[in-house]
């Protein structure tokens, strides 16, 4: 496992101890694959305007290709370095700031603590930072976004950038109001929940193997395939280098794919009342992201409220000691 500090946190050097500048899982959910987009699920995309899934994915290529000689850390030597850097999520619920210690590949041993306390909270501390990581990349777009709408006239540049979004989030028409409702956070609380249940907090084959924290699928991509699977089944769970590649995947899924449409408008809906995006309430609306429906569902809802996770949903990634120099 490695950590990968962000240049977006501060950097956290635990060779000079010190902060610069300052039982195996069964998955048995079935996730709806975002990126294998058939006929079927864009059968109202008529045929010169079909999505491409390298345009959906090419910044999670990008981010997937950056981290290729990753070294897995063991348990003990990142618990050694969340103590050399205070990181404790206690303090984060009162805080709620986030030290940006980045990891790359979960340990191995996570699956041997036998503490279930300790266990989640270890997972929890491993990808916290990723998720807001994402979230902050998307809040920043969502700011250039407006700002774009709010002009009377863009440049060349800001049009380039918005040629680029469409496609990005799949809006081959071209409509400003689409992007924005799918160019949007998930509620950190929610990503945990959906994480954890999909890897039985770090411990499953596909997270150890394939730094798969959301079970998604695929068709076309590297994956792996999952043992109950019937040979002649073509689909396999998506495989990544870096465990950032996979929060990103995962949150393009909800924001493009035809099956979270009602989570998107939900979403909007709260956006547009001036409300909190609520992780219960916009879990509902995921039913369709496992074959267990509304099941899956309660055992999100029941996840969220047993770890008081809607303690991290307005928690904020400390900024970079190259970001803390810019401003200097």
């Amino acid at each position: 496992m490695i950590f990968s500090f962000y240049s977006l946190p501060i950097l956290i050097s635990f060779t000079n101890n010190k902060i610069l500048n300052s039982g195996e899982f069964q998955n048995n959910s079935k996730a709806v694959l975002a990126y294998t987009l058939n006929q079927k699920n864009n059968s109202n995309i008529n045929s010169n305007q079909k999505l491409d899934e390298r345009d959906l994915l090419i910044d999670i290529y990008s981010l997937n290709e950056q981290e290729t000689d990753t070294v897995r850390l063991d348990a003990s030597t990142i618990k050694q370095l969340y103590e050399e850097t205070d990181y404790k999520l206690d303090d984060i619920r009162k805080n709620k700031l986030v030290k940006p210690v980045a990891l790359t590949l979960l340990p191995r041993e996570i699956k041997m603590i036998e503490d279930t306390k300790k266990r989640k909270e270890f997972f929890i501390q491993i990808i916290l930072p990723l998720i807001l990581e994402e979230n902050k990349n998307i809040r920043i777009d969502r700011k250039t976004l407006f700002n774009i709408i709010n002009k009377n006239n863009n440049t060349n540049l800001e049009k380039k950038w918005l040629e680029k979004k469409y496609k990005q989030y799949g809006v081959m028409s071209r409509d400003l109001s689409i992007l924005k409702i799918r160019m949007d956070e998930i509620p950190v609380s929610l990503a945990i929940a959906q994480a954890a249940k999909e890897t039985g907090w770090g411990t499953s084959r596909f997270a150890l193997e394939g730094n798969a924290l959301f079970g998604q699928w695929t068709w076309s991509g590297e994956g792996l395939k999952p043992k109950e699977s019937d040979k002649n089944q073509g689909h396999k769970v998506m495989k990544f280098n870096v465990l950032q590649a996979s929060v990103r995947a995962y949150q393009r899924n909800l924001n493009t794919h035809s099956s979270y449409i009602d989570f998107r408008m939900a979403r909007a809906e709260l956006r547009d009342k001036g409300m909190p995006l609520d992780s219960l309430v916009l879990s509902e609306y995921l039913d369709k992201y496992a074959e267990t429906g509304d099941q899956y569902v309660d055992v999100l809802k029941k996840i969220i409220k047993q770890n008081n996770l809607k303690d991290f949903d307005d928690a904020k990634l400390l900024p970079s000691s190259i970001e803390l120099e810019s401003l200097i």
